[in-house]
């Protein structure tokens, strides 16, 4: 016998679950705390498992509430990415999404022109600039959606993909074999102390022979030849290439790419842009941090 799962009580549990408290989820969803209690009561019954651990001062998730929740988030975004795709007419504003600027390609234009295809009423601002730059802007409500790059992740964001970092020079360039070793980088940019530390650890000395608040401008002085640079595996800017050094330079750190949400969404469609985005990285847009060590031991 086919049973189905109620998408409201499903939402109720992600609400429960995100708001840290039936109270709090309550007052989101626009409902009684006594209304979304029955709600959960309701889906445990039909699952015949407890889904959260009322045991403590804060309500938790048990095994089985943690199974349920990655379920429940792609239901309730398929039904409310088909609801908000026949009602396009509905949604009218702006979306502000920040991007670092190593990771704009291959993925984002690809999620912009799809999300500007199914909601054309729905303005998308993009904001490219540098990871430490777009986490003091989300947090000002500066931006509805940004991705990070970095070592670790904050509690409210979700990590979608880990890259490793590698070498890029210009093409056939020898910059790469030079000593000391010459670096272009940003000012801001959040890799080039991992990058140092990691060539002082391999005895290689180096010197910032490019610093600039301009991508353009490092782009174009790694594919001169002038020095080398650092990037996340796949988003490799046109003019340069990975370099091929066989080991002559260190393997470098392993980096997050991290996806934040603002809560609560003064829009249905941030949410769609969301995972628009979880899609996109999932759907191999990238390499895989597996596939990058295969390639790496390949080139050495």
């Amino acid at each position: 016998m086919i049973r189905n799962l109620d998408l409201t009580s499903l939402r109720s549990f992600v609400a429960i679950v995100d708001a840290g408290g039936v109270t709090r989820a309550a007052g989101f969803l626009n409902l009684t705390q006594s209304a979304v209690s029955m709600q959960i009561k309701r889906l445990e019954e039909m699952l015949g498992c407890d889904l959260l651990d009322r045991s403590g001062r804060k309500v938790g998730l048990t095994a089985e509430g943690e199974q349920l929740l990655g379920y429940a988030r792609k239901m309730l975004a398929l039904n409310d990415e088909a609801f908000h795709r026949l009602t396009t007419d509905v949604h009218e504003g702006e979306v502000i999404l920040g991007v670092p600027h190593d990771i704009v390609y291959p993925a984002i234009p690809q999620v912009l022109r799809r999300f500007a295809k199914d909601y054309p009423k729905m303005k998308i601002s993009l904001i490219s600039s540098f990871t430490r730059v777009l986490k003091a802007q989300f947090a000002r409500g500066e931006c509805d959606v940004i991705l990070t790059t970095e070592v670790g992740v904050d509690p409210e964001g979700e990590t979608i993909a880990e890259l490793p970092l590698v070498w890029v020079g210009a093409p056939q360039g020898t910059a790469w074999k030079s000593r000391p070793l010459r670096l272009a980088y940003e000012h801001n940019c959040i890799f080039r102390q991992g990058v140092q530390a990691a060539l002082d650890r391999a005895g290689i000395p180096w010197e910032m022979a490019v610093e600039s608040d301009s991508t353009r401008t490092v782009e174009a002085s790694v594919s001169a030849d002038l020095a080398v640079h650092t990037v996340l595996a796949g988003s490799e800017p046109p003019y340069v290439e990975r370099i091929s050094h066989g080991g002559a330079l260190p393997d470098l750190a392993t980096m997050k790419v991290n996806l934040y949400v603002a809560e609560p969404a003064h829009s249905p469609t941030i949410g769609v842009l969301a995972e628009m985005i979880r899609r996109a990285y999932a759907q191999g847009k990238g390499r895989t941090v597996v596939q990058e060590r295969e390639l790496r031991l390949v080139q050495s």
